[in-house]
């Protein structure tokens, strides 16, 4: 049971020892004074004394966090022969008084002995290489006495004092199982028998400590089990409790000998390598053994004449002494794993420097937009759109993050970052504030445009309030004649969504008189189906397919296509990322309806966007 809780039970035991040592024996030097045995009691008590000093070291000295495994184990052995000193001293101090019957105080000593054996038994109950000798060391010398006593109430006594052993042994050895089984209990998952998360990152962190040391590596391996919770949906979690053991097994099959495997929760489990003296030697390991894994976790499984095939995804992070967070090396892992599920599953990634500052600077975007809001960072810039005869008729409104720290930072970085966190909500409430107010401005100051294009996230359009959101925008900034100039973009992964809701939210506010556009299309869940089924007035022609036209077929002919298909539903067509005259031309030949792009303008703040339009007009 050498976890952390036996390590700080240990600990914590120091101090009682001394106090139990130190305390009453004041008491021992004082009877001693007074029946004339105060030299060997003075002696003695120096004994304690320097035992004592000996335990407040060690009990300074103990910090399990950052001990590596050959401190700590340097510190039980110490702390070991600490515990037997003082229960040494206490047999020394019977042995000196039991001969006194004189002045009586061989009675005190009888009762010494028995009682340092009770708190051996009670105290040290967690570790049986300490509290089986202890007991022998204190109880055997008192059956002597009392057998050499050399009367009948000697051998009865003897035969007490033996029984009162074997009462102190049987009492300290239950105690000590029922540690174990609560130990087990709480470093085991129930399940599958392996180690848990707790039990883990304790075992991690002492690792990471002895890398430290010895300047070696060694390896994280975090397995994720690609679609488990189909199987639990599908056949139930009987079935994917014994799916978990099977994987379990494989899993002990192929992991060399001295990795430590456990389960960190639901299908993830974790694998701590051996220790390396090379790097290189150490990634190659690590990738190796991570194949293999792979290849055998794929291998077909039958639980209750189910056959099913499952994959994993496994991120890799390499330990070292570099870190003495064991938590970091797990997040590091955590990545890994997550960039294999973002590329297909089914595979290994290992985490890398590049990954690394892509994270801080995930995360350090993630912290500063927060505050974006707050201090006015946020601001929108909107980007002309132009007719067939070259007539500004539109514009989209694009949200710009500036912040002192970052400088400007592209809405492909924060915008995915804001909707993985939520933030998006907020943000897009501001950015339809502020859209609408500009759109009435506009009106106001002889702007006139037909439409006026906002991207939703769909984290956004999926929100519960969304709909009572717009309505009081509406409200309070736009009438009939703005509402049906107004243009929500949403891409096509809103067919990933509950489609009959998202029909029905669009339906409500198509009642207020807004359209609908599908942007970036052709690059999702492009189909005729969806098209038919949302209730759409234009669809964008993604910048990819449009930057192409000079250079592919297919992407030409994917053009053709989209415009004769958006023509024969009726609805309008804006190709954006135009930024040529040969790609503009060639949009024009095949009836494409409204162009954006750098060719004409970049998105403008609104006071340049009024000038410009004023010029063109």
């Amino acid at each position: 049971m050498r976890n952390k809780c036996f390590y700080i039970f240990l600990h914590r035991q120091i101090p009682v020892f001394m106090a139990l040592s130190l305390l009453p024996g004041l008491g021992y030097l004082f009877l001693g004074w007074l029946n004339g045995v105060f030299a060997p009691a003075f002696v003695w008590y120096l004994l304690v004394i320097a035992a004592s000093v000996w335990g407040y070291s060690l009990y300074r000295g103990f910090d399990f966090d950052a001990m590596s495994e050959n401190r700590r184990d340097r510190w039980y052995r110490q702390c070991s022969w600490f515990f037997y000193a003082f229960f040494l001293l206490w047999t020394l101090i019977f042995l000196l008084y039991v001969g006194q019957n004189a002045y009586k105080l061989h009675y005190i000593a009888i009762f010494t002995e028995i009682g340092a054996s009770v708190v051996a038994s009670s105290l040290l109950a967690s570790d049986k290489r300490l509290f089986r000798p202890t007991i022998f060391i204190l109880m055997v010398p008192l059956i002597v006495y009392f057998f050499f006593i050399g009367e009948w109430y000697g051998y009865v006594l003897t035969l007490f004092a033996c029984t009162l052993t074997w009462v102190l042994l049987y009492a300290a050895n239950s105690a000590h199982q029922l540690l174990m089984q609560a130990n087990h209990q709480a470093t085991h998952d129930a399940l599958t028998g392996l180690h848990n998360r707790q039990y883990f990152i304790e075992h991690l962190q002492k690792r990471m400590n002895s890398l430290n040391e010895s300047g070696e590596f060694s390896y994280l391996l975090l397995i994720d089990l690609d679609h488990f919770k189909n199987v639990n949906d599908s056949l139930g979690h009987d079935v994917g409790d014994r799916l978990l053991q099977s994987v379990v097994s494989r899993l002990q099959e192929r992991v060399p000998q001295g990795c430590i495997v456990a389960r960190l929760g639901g299908d993830e489990f974790i694998i701590a390598g051996s220790n390396f003296v090379d790097r290189e030697a150490c990634e190659r390991a690590a990738l190796e053994i991570s194949e293999q894994l792979i290849a055998r976790l794929k291998e077909t499984y039958v639980v209750d004449q189910h056959h099913m095939c499952i994959s994993a995804s496994i991120g890799v992070s390499i330990l070292s002494g570099r870190s003495a967070n064991a938590h970091s090396f797990i997040k590091e892992a955590d990545i890994a794993m997550y960039e294999v599920k973002a590329k297909g599953r089914d595979g290994v990634f290992m985490f890398n420097e590049e990954m690394s500052n892509r994270v801080e600077s995930h995360l350090e975007i993630e912290r500063l937009l927060h505050f974006a809001l707050a201090n006015n960072e946020i601001t929108l810039h909107f980007q002309p759109q132009f007719d067939r005869e070259g007539r500004i008729i539109g514009a989209e409104s694009l949200a710009r993050w500036n912040n002192p720290t970052l400088g400007s930072v592209s809405p492909a970085q924060f915008i995915p970052i804001a909707e993985q966190t939520g933030l998006i909500v907020e943000l897009g409430h501001y950015i339809l504030e502020t859209g609408f107010r500009t759109l009435r401005e506009w009106r106001d100051e002889g702007i006139c445009l037909d439409q006026f294009s906002i991207n939703i996230s769909m984290r956004q359009f999926t929100h519960h309030a969304f709909v009572e959101q717009v309505e009081d925008l509406v409200q309070r900034y736009l009438d009939e004649e703005l509402c049906h100039k107004l243009i929500f973009e949403i891409t096509e992964s809103i067919v990933a969504e509950d489609i009959k809701r998202v029909i029905s939210v669009m339906n409500r506010l198509k009642e207020s008189g807004i359209r609908f556009s599908m942007d970036d299309f052709g690059t999702g869940y492009s189909s005729l189906s969806y098209l038919n089924r949302l209730p759409l007035d234009e669809i964008k022609i993604d910048r990819s397919f449009v930057g192409a036209l000079d250079q592919k077929e297919g992407d030409r002919m994917m053009v053709v296509t989209i415009l004769n298909m958006a023509n024969i539903l009726k609805l309008n067509i804006v190709a954006e990322g135009v930024e040529t005259a040969e790609q503009l031309d060639f949009l024009l030949r095949y009836d494409c309806h409204i162009f954006q792009g750098y060719y004409y303008s970049k998105p403008l703040p609104k006071e340049q966007f009024d000038a410009y339009y004023r010029s063109r007009a």
